[in-house]
């Protein structure tokens, strides 16, 4: 034991033996009577009799260890008689999956043998010890709901990569991702199960029968008759498929659903240890519950909840007894999870704020007083292990009453400083997936959710336009459908705040972990969470394409929110302090972080490129704007270092025999991964260094700073908060950046790295979760039309009518299903708030995006993402929230679209910019932003001089560049103006349904006379801007024509063929596509030819003559194809083939009249 004097404070006088009366009553020291009735009310027999006085042994401390040992070995005798062998078991009696030779496939299994994850197309793997008698139990925590099939086989089962467990005669299996069991033959059973599903397997081998329980509940017997007899015993076993992932239960943690009788767990509990543990548990409890009262010499009950260790000798000793014992025990994951966690888990069952709880405080304290320094460390790290473990396997209940619980217990612990520091240091992100304690689970089955008695009624949309989408015209609901709409708006309302007190809980835990006040023994918490959260976002950044080591999207999305939930109470917090600076509302991030090599942002693409490039190219402006200096020769040091360091950890890796890959073999994953329903399946190796500038010294005006590199967990407050003469983070102010404090220095990386969240994952998730309310309209538009075809059924077809009834049952009730499952969603990914944090985040990257741009050259070194975010939240706020909330109502919406529209109509032809996806993404949202009204309107805010920038970039000549999309943004400024160019959708098509009516292409015309009018005064204005343009239109129109005819032609001969055969459907869409592209190139010309007609008519313009004939020869041409009886095109349209619906007569025909049309009136009007 030791005695280190961590968390308790010991006032020297308190130790200070003393004779005199007066004295005892300060230092707490006991007589000798009072002292042995103390001692004896602590340590009470196991039947808690306590003999009377005359009869008792009086004891002392001189003697306490005696009598303790004596108490605790009282049991002993009867527990041992069961460590014998087990009847009816055989194996180890550690039970663990056999990765040596009980598998097939290739598996990555966890260091503990308990938790495995599928890397083969259908890998196997069994138990160490099979069963041949009596009734026996295992557990699976489910952590992906894909395909695998659980239960039983015998040694002489042969599986594949094609065949597992069920497949053989002698395996048995339950698959709840097909919903059905398996022994050779298949068959119906059971029910869907979803990831934090526990599944309990039981065998029966006395009477022959194999079960199954999800959750607790019995899903009936699966088999019976199973073959027993000599030579038979059965193992644990699992097939499962890439990249599924499942833990085992055999015994070594106590079972979740141990509730049926008679039923053994494979591993046996750890009995003895169980009683020593529970006995040690209740003398502490016993010396809580009782006090010492010095100055009447008497023992007096106290007050549990507010018990405090307040430097009373006689208890110390006491419970220096007590942990003597109890530490080495704290050490094991069962009697951590069954004693420990009980006991602190009844402690909060009192109800109350954690706060009012100050208990668990005091025993965390004297955890760390009273036992080893590896003792501590272990029995946490367990504590956290179990905690998440629960967390994340309890079933939702109405009131969600097992996760606040477990959170509430997290809280706790977590508000201890010791323990925190040490979590955050090696626990929380190094052997747990911790951000699972900020995800709230989705439950597939409502019923069980108890989501039918919150919200009774259901409703859902049934007003819909004929492309399937709820129609925003408001018709008048009948009376009836408005009392549904209502009360399952208030069984919504009622969801709502039972989840919101799970976030506020989730929210408190990151609050705890931002704290950067407690600075008492080493760094403050939010530096060390700080460090730790990069290299997490390194994990998901550099990990794409292996989702064994990505943190899933859900927890991500979960994640985000609460972030950005503490980071505004930190911010906002900083800003009531000091008045000075920057209010969440105005937050960003500065452009120096991207430059200055302070923020490690791994090997993400800049907006300039790479940023070894971007330092050779701009190291001149560094020095000029920012004073910063690089170093050519430490730089190639550096980097020359990196490869060294990648090529050891190479090394060692393959040295490393437990981290050794097979095909065909099991992975035994090493000490630092854990198992994948806690923590990362795997782990990025490499450790990122991160380069740091760190001044010795206060920086003169002109001073230049050179680079240092430090790594990751080598920064210090100081290196991010900055002291006197350094400013951290924000080291190397460019002079367009104002001189105004913004926030704490750490919130700003904080701030950062959310942006960086929300594009690893966040966003496709938004988008991934709408497909639930895509079901709820498509089942709710078939209801309509069963209840349509229902009304209009003839009396005498029963038949019909009953088929009928049959499918509205069908409908209405997977719509009362899925319309619960939407309120659930609804609440905690697209609710009002949420949408509120999306919109803040839309506005952060606007504003960093400004700031950046005002830096000139600087600019590039911005990572690309914060364009992606800017532009795909704002996506996401306009196509993912609504119609359960709208976009309309963010305040400053207005505004904020228009800053966003400037963003776009600058930036998508910036030449600081050079990747070329970052370009096309630029391009394309400027082309949807042009589709809508609102957003066309936004562009039209913008300053006039950014307008015509833009106008002229778009005219810039077609060649060297992508120009489909530059045509696609003009053509949708004119559609609506030109001839016969009203329609939203092509005449001869009005009649078939399109696939998505909220394409921005099968938007309404919304032309921009503004815009055309700066086109025209460019066209006019520009003498060489015209003829430049309109040439490489007419060439990029002569070859997308000439293409396409090409293709009809084939097209054609395909068709004429007589033996049976198919046109390629890529050779068809691309046909379509150039088709496409000549009627929108000829809709240009039309365009240019209204707005600007002397450019053509205007004989004293050099070019005009040969523009003119060129633009008549390539009508001719088209006329000359499409205008042709019977001719090859008039063939290929008559065929209908799919893939080419858009290839008609109509668009190409009035696109030509159209210019035609201009030419001859303007002439007319000239002349």
């Amino acid at each position: 034991m030791t005695s280190r004097g961590a968390g308790t404070a010991f006032s020297r006088k308190n130790y200070r033996l003393s004779t005199e009366p007066e004295k005892s009553k300060v230092t707490g020291i006991v007589n000798s009577r009072l002292l042995n009735d103390y001692l004896h009310r602590v340590f009470t027999s196991a039947d808690g009799n306590q003999p009377a006085a005359a009869y008792r042994k009086h004891l002392t401390f001189q003697n306490l260890q005696e009598h303790l040992e004596r108490l605790l070995a009282e049991e002993n005798d009867s527990e041992d008689s069961r460590d014998q062998v087990t009847e009816g078991r055989l194996g180890p009696s550690t039970v663990v999956l056999d990765h040596t030779s009980g598998f097939e496939g290739l598996l990555l299994v966890d260091d503990d043998l308990l938790g495995v994850i599928g890397h083969s197309n259908f890998g196997s793997i069994r138990a160490t010890t099979c069963v041949y008698k009596g009734k026996w139990i295992y557990e699976v925590l489910i952590s992906s709901q894909g395909l695998m099939q659980i239960g039983w086989c015998t040694l002489n089962c042969r599986f594949n990569q094609e065949e597992g467990v069920g497949d053989t005669p002698d395996s048995y299996a339950y698959d709840g991702n097909r919903v059905r069991k398996w022994n050779v033959t298949t068959t119906n059973y059971g029910k869907s199960w979803a990831a934090g599903d526990i599944v309990s397997c039981l065998i029966d081998l006395d009477e022959g029968t194999i079960a199954f329980c999800l959750n607790g509940i019995s899903l009936g017997t699966a088999f019976d008759n199973i073959t027993r007899g000599a030579g038979m015993a059965y193992f644990p076993a699992i097939s499962l498929s890439f990249k599924e992932s499942v833990a085992f239960n055999f015994g070594s943690r106590p079972l979740r659903y141990p509730l049926v009788e008679g039923y053994r767990p494979l591993q046996d509990p750890p009995v003895a240890d169980l009683v020593k543990a529970r006995k040690l548990l209740g003398y502490l409890r016993n010396v809580i519950h009782i006090g010492i009262d010095v100055t009447e010499g008497k023992l007096v009950e106290k007050d549990t909840s507010m018990w405090q260790l307040q430097g009373e000798p006689t208890v110390l000793i006491t419970l220096a007894h007590i942990f003597n014992y109890f530490s080495p025990l704290m050490c094991k994951v069962y009697l951590v999870e069954d004693v420990l966690m009980t006991f602190l888990l009844s402690i909060l069952e009192r109800g109350g704020a954690v706060e009012a709880h100050p208990l668990i405080q005091q025993l965390l304290d004297l955890m760390w007083l009273l036992m080893e320094e590896y003792e501590v460390h272990e029995c946490l790290k367990q504590l956290l292990m179990s905690l998440l473990r629960a967390y994340r396997f309890s079933p939702i209940i109405p009131d969600l009453g097992l996760q606040i619980h477990y959170l509430r217990l997290t809280i706790a612990v977590l508000k201890h400083e010791k323990s925190r520091k040490y979590l955050l240091s090696n626990v929380l992100f190094d052997v747990l997936r911790s951000v699972v304690f900020f995800y709230i689970k989705s439950p597939l089955r409502v019923e069980e959710a108890g989501l039918q008695e919150l919200i009774p009624t259901t409703w859902w949309p049934n007003r819909f336009t004929k492309e399937g989408k709820e129609s925003k015209e408001v018709k008048e609901e009948s009376a009836e459908e408005r009392l549904r709409r209502r009360a399952y708006e208030r069984g919504c309302q009622r969801l709502k705040k039972r989840i919101e007190v799970v976030e506020s809980l989730q929210v408190q835990i990151l609050k705890l972990l931002l704290n950067n006040k407690d600075r008492g023994g080493g760094e403050a918490s939010r530096y060390i969470f700080l460090n730790k959260f990069r290299k997490f976002l390194q994990e998901n950044a550099s990990n794409r394409g292996n989702l064994a080591v990505l943190c899933p999207p859900e927890y991500m999305v979960c994640f985000l929110h609460r972030l950005i939930a503490a980071l505004r109470y930190f911010w906002d917090g900083h800003k009531a302090k000091t008045p000075a600076s920057l209010s969440s509302e105005e937050a960003y991030v500065p452009p120096q972080l991207f430059y200055n090599g302070k923020v490690d942002y791994f090997d993400l693409q800049r907006l300039g490129g790479l940023l070894s490039h971007l330092k050779k190219t701009l190291k001149d402006d560094l020095a000029a704007k920012a004073n910063i200096l690089i170093d050519p020769a430490e730089l190639q040091a550096v980097t020359m270092d990196d490869l060294d360091e990648d090529e050891e950890s190479a090394t060692s890796t393959a040295q490393r025999p437990s981290a050794a890959l097979a095909i065909g073999g099991a992975l035994a994953r090493p000490a630092w991964l854990s198992s994948p329903t806690l923590g990362r399946a795997n782990r990025f190796l490499s450790t990122a260094a991160v380069s740091l500038m760190n001044p010795r010294r206060p920086l003169g005006t002109l001073e230049k700073i050179k680079v240092l590199t430090l790594r990751a967990e080598q920064r210090t407050r100081e290196d991010i908060e900055g002291t006197h003469g350094n400013e951290g983070l924000l080291l190397g102010r460019p002079p367009e950046e104002p001189d105004q404090p913004i926030t704490e220095n750490s919130l700003l990386e904080v701030l950062d790295g959310i942006v960086m969240m929300y594009n690893l994952s966040v966003h496709q998730q938004l988008g991934k979760m709408v497909g639930v309310s895509d079901d709820v309209n498509e089942y709710a538009m078939a209801l309509k039309d069963t209840e349509e075809k229902i009304s209009r059924c003839p009396k005498r077809r029963r038949d019909i009518h009953e088929e009928l009834l049959k499918s509205q049952k069908v409908f209405s009730e997977k719509l009362n299903h899925l319309s619960r499952r939407l309120a659930w969603i609804n609440v905690t990914i697209y609710s009002k708030e949420k949408m509120q944090d999306i919109y803040w985040l839309l506005r952060v990257c606007i504003r960093t995006i400004e700031h950046g741009d005002r830096t000139g050259s600087l600019f590039a070194f911005m990572p690309e993402f914060y364009l992606s975010v800017a532009m795909n939240s704002y996506s996401a706020l306009k196509n993912y929230f609504s119609p359960v909330n709208s976009m309309e109502e963010l305040p400053g919406y207005e505004e904020t679209l228009m800053r966003l529209a400037a963003i776009l109509a600058k930036h998508f032809a910036d030449s600081r910019i050079v990747g070329t996806d970052i370009r096309d993404s630029l391009m394309q949202a400027l082309a949807s932003y042009v589709c809508y009204p609102h957003s066309l309107r936004a562009v039209e805010r913008i300053p006039e001089e950014q307008r015509i920038s833009m106008m002229k970039n778009l005219l810039a000549p077609y060649e060297q560049r992508p120009w489909a999309q530059t045509n696609w943004i003009l053509v949708r400024l004119w559609r609506g103006c030109g001839f016969g160019y009203r329609y939203t959708r092509l005449p001869h098509l009005l009649k078939t349904k399109p696939e998505d009516a909220s394409l921005p292409s099968l938007q309404k015309p919304c032309p921009s006379t503004l815009l055309q009018r700066h086109m025209a005064d460019l066209l006019r204005s520009d003498r060489d801007l015209a003829p430049s343009f309109l040439n490489s239109v007419l060439n990029q129109l002569n070859w997308a024509f000439s293409e396409f005819i090409g293709m009809i032609q084939e097209i054609q001969q395909a068709a004429e063929r007589l033996e049976r055969n198919f046109v390629d459907s890529r050779q068809l869409k691309v046909c379509a596509t150039c088709f496409d592209l000549s009627v929108s190139l000829l809709r240009v010309l039309e365009m240019t030819v209204t707005l600007a007609p002397e450019i053509f008519l205007d004989w004293s313009r050099p070019s005009s003559e040969l523009l003119l004939r060129r633009l008549a020869q390539l009508l001719n041409q088209v006329l000359n194809r499409v205008t042709a009886e019977r001719n090859l095109f008039d063939r290929v349209v008559n065929l209908r083939l799919p893939g080419l619906e858009s290839v008609d007569h109509y668009p190409i025909l009035v696109a030509v009249t159209g210019i035609l049309v201009r030419l001859l009136v303007d002439t007319d009007v000239q002349g």
